[in-house]
């Protein structure tokens, strides 16, 4: 076999995309959605089908397996190996045309489902299959799975909705496949009619979820219409590469509405799934209380749900005239609709979490059985799990009968991984007992192809292997994929990982990869960065698999000063967008300060570390001697040592009197206990509240601080804030790795602050997210750390607890601005929305990211990144805005920079709100 290092030159000589051999490309495709991990040797991004010959004709020739992988989702294995991995959308990802009279498009590989569908939305159009992964997965990655989705019970498979297909086989030749034997490879016309009785008599019998193995081989049969195309879908990229496909498309329904069906328990919601078909669902999807957990609250009553969206209102109540259910709700409202398909969309991510905080795993994700017999496979799926001492959740297409769950596998130890095979036997026997497919649109991969044989029997297996060989005889595409599998209980990528708390962390990261989605809009914020570069490595998964492999030491082998995860982690903002955004909360801000941490020790750090990281400290000298006004006066003229240049190179002006000086002056203030100072309490009948002096309003933004105190007065609360010693959130040190610092901080904080009156109010929320979030985990052993952390409130928070018969002036205005990506992912925002309606603020803050996220947008190299960010939403929506609108960011970043992209002030809630007293 040629090495590593002439298969690279050779690629580079012949291709004309990207060739990346290098520990970070490999790091990066070593797994997918699944359980499983397989080192490559290289990653290469074609730009286009001649690439892709290229490069299928230089693996061959070299002897090297080739593996084409598209958003890199697959849930059972089939998107890792250990050849040159085929990066299909980099380069190939564009819609080369749409034909609305005949109702067809014509995609390349690495177009991503919602492209397309944006696309073809003017004209009435879909693309009837759609998966929950619609916003990241590939068309090339649903034809390689033969993907459904939740409008399968209208639309079909994938498999249903492909008319042609351009494959290019290991070796380099081309095929233009369709109906018909034109365009097969040699041999595939004799195999088939040589095989007649076993294809007539020997598939299972036909359902529209058997997609497991070589599911679709029967559509080659003549009375089937010699279907080629279609026979190719669902075959994992085991026979060729697909570069270009021509696809059906489907009329949008106009306003589909969604009927929601309440039933006592989830037996009964599968048993009623499949008497509903008869009335024309598009969707019938089901899950069950386990899943939906507090969301249950906004669904009808009941243990359990039937999700079932008709085309149109008549339709709709004349399905719920005719539902058998415990209770039922109709939803015509197209946002409140999308709100609850988000609780199943993110089904995939959240059935990972286990009620008690532990961690669920693929590996039996989509199993299908004929849908009048998913009531009796559920009840026995549960007892099956019982038997072993198993949990999971299972939810999915009941109007199909195919049941995804994610199941407490122990992964990494002996007895656990032993059980899990045994588990996975004796389901497959079950499956199949109940006339089912071991998969139902994910593929079988690894997790479940080596108990194919349990489906179709040694006959089929053996033509399976010899439809394979026909495409790709010498087995260099995807090899150990369905055909001569590898065992399911190897390549697992827990093995790899040191049993630490942040390698268990670190492996919380599935790979659903709904951070790499590139839709800025709606709520949202992850992931910022990965939106901006379209780079994987940019993405919260990408970065998770390169601190996986940082762990595991075999690609990355430098440890916590790996230069490959430093440079992915730069350009991380720290914006905690995942931490809510995820479907399994993986949290990059945390991981990111972690390695920094570990990166950094006994070294010099970046200049920028020291002048941002130490930001606290250097205000409070500064303040502490008066200099304000000198320091803004030699800023304007001297470019501040470690910040980015394209800033001017300095920080915004400070305030020549600090937030607490001005408050000492107030009348009435009086020194209180542990360093508080305030009023006489009895003055507030609503109580008393802290006020937190945040770095950034006693520093930089005080009239944020003086109207917050005039605005929770008005309400009836007494103020009091810390004037004595240091209090601090931490939140610079921690974003800079500098977690020891952090934690000397904190603990004087405490030691400071004692036990605060009533809630802490924090103007600031990024610091109100690292007092509510950081502070309890860097200070885990700490009670007190629990008890501040518990006592944070928002500035809406307070006013809504403690002050709630409070009116606010009503300004009657229009409002634009940023909600906090901090506020967004730790704190929420359902409490500022509330107030601003109560004040007359009209319209909705944008979503997304500033790009200024603390120290980022001033830290060197960042700056692009920083205003492709703020270009997202941000400038937008403020250039759109009417002249009378007022601005509101509560977060210092935002409110720079919107003044400095966007030439506008912005002020915090509270300024707006003392304005119109």
């Amino acid at each position: 076999m040629t090495s590593p290092g002439e298969l690279e030159r050779t690629l580079r000589e012949n291709l004309r995309g990207e060739i990346d051999f290098g520990a970070a490309a490999r790091a990066l495709t070593t797994m997918d959605a699944s359980n499983y991990r397989r080192v490559p040797v290289g990653v290469v991004a074609p730009r286009d089908a001649d690439d892709v010959a290229a490069a299928l004709t230089v693996c061959a020739e070299a002897g090297v397996p080739v593996l084409p992988r598209g958003g890199g989702t697959s849930i059972a294995g089939q998107a890792t190996g250990v050849g040159v991995v085929l990066d299909l959308t980099r380069h190939m990802n564009t819609l080369v045309s749409v034909d609305p009279e005949a109702r067809t498009a014509v995609v390349h590989p690495g177009l991503v489902l919602d492209r397309l569908r944006d696309a073809v939305r003017p004209y009435g159009l879909t693309f009837g299959p759609d998966p929950s992964t619609h916003s990241r997965c590939t068309l090339g990655g649903m034809i390689g799975n033969n993907a459904c989705g939740a409008h399968s019970v209208a639309w079909g498979t994938t498999a249903d909705n492909v008319t042609e297909l351009a494959v290019t086989t290991y070796g380099g030749t081309s095929h233009r496949i369709g109906t018909g034997w034109a365009g097969a490879p040699d041999g595939l016309r004799e195999l088939i009619t040589g095989h007649l009785g076993p294809l007539r008599t020997g598939m299972p019998p036909g359902f529209s979820r058997r997609i497991s193995g070589y599911g679709g081989l029967d559509a080659l049969l003549p009375e089937h219409g010699v279907q080629v195309a279609r026979a190719f879908c669902g075959s994992e990229g085991t026979l060729g590469v697909v570069t270009e496909a021509v696809v059906r498309l489907v009329e949008t329904p106009r306003a589909p509405v969604l009927a929601v069906l309440g039933y006592a328990d989830e037996s009964a919601a599968a048993e009623a799934a499949a008497g509903l078909l008869p009335h024309g669902p598009l969707t019938v999807e089901g899950m069950a209380q386990d899943l939906v957990g507090d969301a249950a609250a906004r669904l009808p009553r009941g243990g359990a749900w039937l999700f079932v969206e008709m085309p149109d209102e008549g339709a709709a109540r004349a399905l719920l005239r005719a539902a058998d259910a415990v209770d039922r709700a109709l939803v015509t409202d197209p946002a409140e609709q999308r709100a609850l398909w988000r609780i199943r969309e993110d089904a995939a991510g959240t059935a990972t979490r286990m009620p008690d905080g532990g961690m669920a795993w693929p590996g039996w994700e989509d199993c299908a059985v004929p849908p009048a017999r998913l009531g009796a496979y559920l009840r026995e799926f549960r007892a099956l799990l019982a038997a072993h001492g198993l949990r999971g959740s299972p939810y999915g297409h009941f109007g199909e009968g195919c049941v995804h769950v994610r199941i407490d596998f122990d992964l990494v130890s002996a007895p656990g991984i032993a059980r899990f095979r045994t588990f996975s036997e004796e389901l497959a026997d079950l499956v199949v007992a109940h006339g089912g497919s071991l998969s139902g649109e994910h593929g079988d991969g690894q997790a479940r192809a080596e108990l194919l044989p349990k489906m179709y029997g040694p006959d089929l297996i053996r033509l399976f292997g010899a439809y394979k060989d026909v495409w790709d005889p010498a087995g260099g595409m995807n090899p150990g994929t369905l055909v001569r599998p590898a065992r399911l209980d190897e390549n697992l990528r827990f093995a790899v990982l040191p049993a630490t708390p942040f390698a268990g962390e670190i492996a919380r990261c599935v790979g659903v990869a709904k951070c790499r989605t590139t839709d800025p809009g709606g709520a949202s914020v992850m992931c910022p960065s990965y939106r901006v570069t379209g780079e994987e490595r940019h993405s919260t998964r990408g970065r998770a698999r390169l601190l996986h492999e940082m762990l595991a030491g075999e690609i990355v082998t430098d440890g916590w000063r790996s230069t490959e995860v430093a440079e992915a982690l730069d350009l991380c903002l720290a914006c905690k967008g995942c931490r809510s955004d995820c479907p399994v909360g993986v949290d990059m801000a945390t991981y990111k300060a972690e390695f920094l941490h570990h990166h950094w020790a006994g070294r010099i750090r970046p200049l920028s570390h020291y002048t941002l990281g130490g930001l606290p400290d250097r205000l409070r000298l500064i303040a502490r001697l008066r200099a304000a006004g000198a320091v803004n006066a030699l800023a304007r003229r001297v470019p501040v040592p470690g910040l980015d240049r394209e800033r001017g190179g300095r920080l915004p002006e400070l305030a020549r009197e600090p937030f607490t000086r001005w408050w000492a002056r107030q009348p009435g203030a009086a020194k209180g206990a542990k360093g508080a100072s305030g009023p006489d309490r009895a003055s507030g009948p609503g109580g008393a509240v802290t006020l937190w002096p945040d770095t950034f309003t006693q520093y930089l933004n005080p009239a944020a601080g003086r109207a917050a105190t005039q605005v929770l007065r008005a309400a009836g609360l007494s103020v009091e804030v810390p004037t004595a010693g240091r209090v601090c959130c931490g939140l610079t040190y921690v974003s800079t790795g500098r977690l020891d610092r952090a934690r000397t901080v904190l603990r004087r904080t405490l030691d400071t602050l004692g036990e605060p009156a009533g809630p802490v109010v924090v103007l600031e929320p990024s610091c109100a997210a690292a007092l509510r979030a950081d502070l309890p985990a860097l200070l885990p052993d700490d009670p007190r750390a629990a008890r501040l952390a518990g006592a944070v409130r928002t500035f809406a928070e307070t006013l809504e607890e403690y002050a709630p018969a409070w009116r606010p002036p009503h300004l009657d205005r229009k409002v634009v601005g940023q909600t906090h990506c901090h506020q967004h992912a730790v704190l929420g925002d359902g409490p500022d929305r509330r107030l601003r309606e109560r004040a007359g603020l009209t319209g909705e803050l944008s979503g997304g990211c500033c790009g200024l996220a603390g120290n980022f947008g001033f830290e060197p190299g960042h700056h692009e990144v920083s205003v492709a960010c703020a270009e997202e939403q941000l400038l937008p929506a403020l250039r759109a805005a009417p002249p009378d609108a007022l601005i509101q960011a509560d977060g210092f970043s935002c409110r720079t920079q919107i003044a400095q992209l966007g030439g506008a002030r912005a002020r915090h809630l509270a300024e707006l709100l003392a304005e119109g007293l």
